[in-house]
């Protein structure tokens, strides 16, 4: 029986057509791994291959649904792509034999996604909104539904490692280690390297600064429950940063934690296809684009740590003396509070919160993912600009208490080690 908060989603919130889910007919899956794909027919059968090396005893119990999809005003080269890959799906084959696979058609007349809410957040909705009705509940954990990209590649451990750790771990929600693949040349080598380095030194700044949102927001690495999708009213909508969003929604609703064990190795291509993320910044990179992926500076994440360092201390203390604080701590730190409200946001949090525990809480809600991203965005249009990461990162790593190596290679190396582990 599906549990209300999931029965109440499902009648409020999730879409209900005109879409549907073709190739099985089963509604007692443990989970299901959602695969949005846009004109991917030279990669979508690579990533379902490399799940079939799961064993079979896990195949069998998670749905591998793929969702074919574009907008209605697509390039008709998207279009006939997308239809050799409906019509490969449909025949099927013995190479997947062993995945539970279905697929979305939102690709066919009248299935297109709509010019202005078409993007790969929508895509990824549907397959997650149609895969809820057929998990299996009234179990001792809650089904899954985990989000891949079809040109991201899993290893043989993918299912265990992340069914291990939603009966272990409290959190509702998870990110999945990851690497890029290798680029096609030495050029898209660097240009990859670098761009990795960059989310990764940005995480450590976070994890160093103590901010709750320390995690990677990578649409091809994450998972949640299905009664955390529910809960955090189901995945955003948007073209691009729907992975962002939607995890920092999981973070405040019920929590993100890291899966060990495992690491999924998305695509270094380059793509025009969103604003921004990996492959709008291959581009940038690759032609050479003046300040393409400069690298944000230690002193911002130590003006963030100091911040939060005084409100877990302070929870006690009236917005105006925090505020007179944070003037100590940097002026610039104190004008992006005053215009964000914060005295009035502060005093209304301890008249509603009186728990401390529940304070902080609230303040996090508040001061999230994107107002921290903002605040550092802040600080380096002012007086701490974003440099190339030989200027940046031996710094940041010293700071965080890691050997402050050179080479990139060897940055990104030790970043990767730190945040799989």
């Amino acid at each position: 029986m599906i549990p209300s908060s999931i029965g109440k989603y499902l009648a409020s919130r999730a879409f209900t057509g005109p879409w549907a889910i073709a190739g099985t007919a089963r509604r007692d899956f443990n989970g299901a791994v959602v695969i949005p794909s846009l004109a991917e027919s030279r990669l979508i059968f690579s990533t379902l291959r490399s799940l079939v090396q799961n064993p079979q005893e896990l195949l069998s119990r998670f749905l591998v649904l793929v969702v074919v999809n574009h907008r209605e005003d697509a390039p008709s080269s998207e279009k006939a792509d997308n239809r050799e890959t409906l019509k490969r799906l449909s025949a099927g084959g013995p190479d997947l034999a062993d995945l539970q696979l279905a697929w979305v058609d939102a690709a066919s007349p009248g299935l297109e996604l709509p010019p202005k809410a078409g993007g790969v957040g929508t895509a990824r909705k549907i397959g997650f909104d149609l895969a809820l009705p057929l998990l299996k509940y009234g179990q001792p954990s809650s089904p899954l539904l985990i989000s891949l990209d079809a040109d991201t590649l899993a290893g043989p451990d993918y299912l265990a490692a992340i069914t291990l750790h939603f009966q272990k771990s409290r959190t509702r929600g998870a990110v999945i280690p990851f690497c890029h693949q290798p680029g096609a040349n030495p050029r898209e080598d660097r240009a990859i390297h670098r761009y990795e380095l960059f989310l990764r030194t940005y995480v450590l700044g976070l994890e160093r600064a103590d901010s709750p949102y320390a995690f990677h927001t990578v649409g091809s690495a994450m998972a949640c429950t299905a009664e955390g999708y529910a809960r955090t009213g189901g995945m955003s909508r948007r073209g691009a940063g729907e992975d962002f969003y939607f995890l920092q929604q999981l973070a405040k609703t019920g929590g993100v934690s890291r899966v060990k064990g495992i690491v999924v190795y998305p695509s270094a291509r380059t793509s025009h296809r969103v604003p921004f993320g990996t492959g709008r910044s291959m581009t940038d990179l690759l032609s050479r684009k003046e300040g393409a992926v400069l690298f944000y500076r230690m002193e911002c994440f130590q003006i963030l740590a100091d911040w939060l360092e005084l409100i877990g201390e302070k929870p006690g203390w009236e917005g105006k003396k925090l505020q007179e604080k944070a003037l100590e701590i940097s002026p610039y730190l104190f004008n992006f509070l005053t215009e964000n409200r914060f005295e009035f946001v502060w005093e209304k949090l301890q008249r509603n919160f009186r728990d401390s525990r529940n304070l902080l809480k609230a303040f996090h809600d508040w001061f999230d993912g994107l107002r921290t991203m903002k605040l550092i965005h802040h600080l380096s249009a002012g007086p701490y600009p974003r440099e190339d990461p030989e200027r940046v990162v031996p710094g940041l790593l010293l700071w965080a208490g890691y050997k402050p190596v050179e080479e990139i290679d060897s940055q990104l190396e030790l970043l990767r080690k730190i945040q799989s582990s």
